[in-house]
C-alpha cells in the first residue's frame, strides 16, 4: 500500500530544459544531496535513538543514499567533473524547514514528512531526467534513482505511523504538500535537483 502522497503540482518543461541544458552542474547538485540525504537519515538515528522501531529503515537509507552519491560520483568522474569544494544551501530545503513545528514531537512528524515530501519529488524529478535522456545508461541509472526515491517517500510516512495517529499523520501530509507546491513554485529555475 502506497502511503505517500503524490506532489501537489508538476515539475515545469522550463526546470527541465534548465537541467538539459548544463548537466553537469545538475550532476554536481546531485551528488551533494545524495551526500545531504544519506546524513539526514543518520541525523535522525543520532537525534532520536530511542525510536528503534524505526532506525534500522534509516541505517538502510542511510547505505542506500550515501551508494547513491558514489554513483554520481563516478558519472562523474568519467566526465572529468569534480566535487564542489562545500554543499551550497538549498533554497528549497530551507523553506520547508522554516515551516516545522518547534515542539519536540511536532517536529519530528514534520522531518519524518518533510523527508518524505522531497523524496517524492526528488521521485518526480529523476523520472523527468530519466525520460529526457538520449543515453540508454544514463536513461536507466534515472529510472533505477527514481524507483527508489518513490520508496523513501513511502518510507518515512510508514515511519511517522509507529508513532502517530493517521488522523495526524495524513492531513499533516497534505498540508506539508500543498505548501511544497507553493514553495517549488516560487523558487528560481536552476540546473539543480530542487
Amino acid at each position: 500500500m502506497k502511503l505517500n502522497l503524490d506532489v501537489a503540482i508538476s515539475s515545469s518543461p522550463e526546470w527541465i530544459g534548465a537541467v538539459m541544458d548544463d548537466f553537469d552542474a545538475f550532476l554536481q547538485d546531485h551528488a551533494d544531496c545524495e551526500r545531504k540525504a544519506s546524513a539526514m537519515a543518520m541525523s535522525f538515528v543520532a537525534k532520536y535513538p530511542n525510536r528503534v522501531e524505526i532506525i534500522p529503515e534509516l541505517i538502510e537509507t542511510a547505505i542506500e543514499e550515501l551508494e547513491h552519491f558514489q554513483q554520481v560520483y563516478n558519472i562523474m568522474r568519467n566526465k572529468g567533473l569534480e566535487l564542489q569544494h562545500s554543499i551550497g544551501k538549498d533554497p528549497y530545503l530551507d523553506k520547508l524547514l522554516k515551516l516545522c513545528h518547534s515542539g519536540r514531537e511536532e517536529r519530528f512528524l514534520d522531518r519524518l514528512l518533510i523527508a518524505s515530501i522531497v523524496e517524492t519529488r526528488g521521485a518526480e524529478r529523476f523520472k523527468m531526467v530519466s525520460e529526457a535522456q538520449d543515453d540508454p545508461e544514463m536513461h536507466r541509472f534515472y529510472k533505477i534513482l527514481w524507483a527508489s526515491e518513490a520508496k523513501h517517500g513511502h518510507i518515512f510516512v510508514k515511519m511517522a505511523l509507529n508513532y502517530f495517529e493517521e488522523d495526524q499523520v495524513f492531513p499533516r501530509l497534505q498540508w506539508w504538500v500543498d505548501h511544497e507546491a507553493e514553495i517549488i513554485s516560487s523558487l528560481e529555475i536552476r540546473a539543480a535537483l530542487h
